[in-house]
């Protein structure tokens, strides 16, 4: 019996993944998830000149250093030190003082209790092994009044596919999607409530998508197939495929949400 949890191997297939992707991870050609919505995140988390912020599961800090101008201090959290050290340089570059890097682990978060007025993680939950545990502590850290923005990519189970099956080939760190019913029970659970939630539908091209994670080209040609299959009547992945301009496209669903500790 292997003496790693379930945590831990997670942990370490996003840390694997995330140090290949770093790179591209803020290359708005290739990752338009990242780049793209950013300035409507933050006017969503309205973040105040007195707040000292929390980006958890950061990356490279995009967020933080979008919330940097506008807020007292921002520590930004990640578990991969290739992301944090993209992130660092580019914050540097920026001259921007107020941003701080840190290693750490979502689930366990290395901050006293109520250390922040505004907490942040963009992408996060459906990569995580315990999304109860980064709930849990993205309500612990916050501070009475103070504001949790959860971003993410959810589940639609009435569309019907296995969606997560696809994103595990295109990134094996990929865990689940969650539901926006079941992040708000997450919250209700950890001692906080969901004050807000804004769902849309993003259609992104598949070319890019592929190439960003880095994913094989044999698996790449895989995922490409079945997407194209089911635009001629084949098995429903999940995915909702389209052709936009002549080129495949496929549809996720995101939600920002808004939540403060009770």
């Amino acid at each position: 019996m292997s003496l790693r949890s379930g945590g831990e191997d997670q942990l370490a297939r996003n840390r694997q993944e995330f140090a290949r992707q770093a790179s591209t991870f803020e290359d708005a050609r290739l990752n338009t998830a990242f780049t793209m919505r950013l300035r409507e995140l933050v006017e969503f988390a309205a973040p105040r000149p007195e707040d000292v912020c929390l980006e958890v599961a950061c990356g490279t800090g995009l967020v933080s250093r979008a919330l940097a101008g506008r807020v007292r201090h921002v520590t930004a959290l990640d578990a991969t030190p290739e992301m944090l050290a993209t992130g660092k340089r580019e914050a540097d570059a920026e001259g921007l003082t107020q941003v701080v890097y840190q290693q750490g682990d979502a689930a366990r978060l290395p901050f006293l209790d109520a250390s922040f007025s505004l907490v942040v993680t963009r992408f996060s939950l459906h990569h995580v092994a315990s999304p109860e545990a980064v709930v849990r502590e993205l309500v612990r850290v916050c501070r009475p009044g103070g504001r949790i923005v959860v971003a993410d990519m959810v589940r639609r189970p009435e569309l019907g596919g296995d969606p997560d099956r696809i994103e595990r080939l295109r990134d094996p760190s990929h865990g689940a999607m969650l539901t926006v019913d079941r992040i708000t029970e997450l919250f209700t659970a950890a001692g906080g409530s969901v004050r807000g939630t804004e769902v849309l539908d993003v259609q992104r091209p598949l070319g890019p998508w592929l190439e960003q994670a880095r994913t094989p080209a044999e698996t790449a040609a895989r995922i490409e197939s079945e997407l194209a299959e089911e635009l001629a009547g084949g098995p429903v992945s999940g995915m909702r495929p389209v052709t936009l301009d002549g080129r495949l496209h496929y549809t996720q669903s995101w939600v920002q949400l808004l939540a403060v500790p009770d």
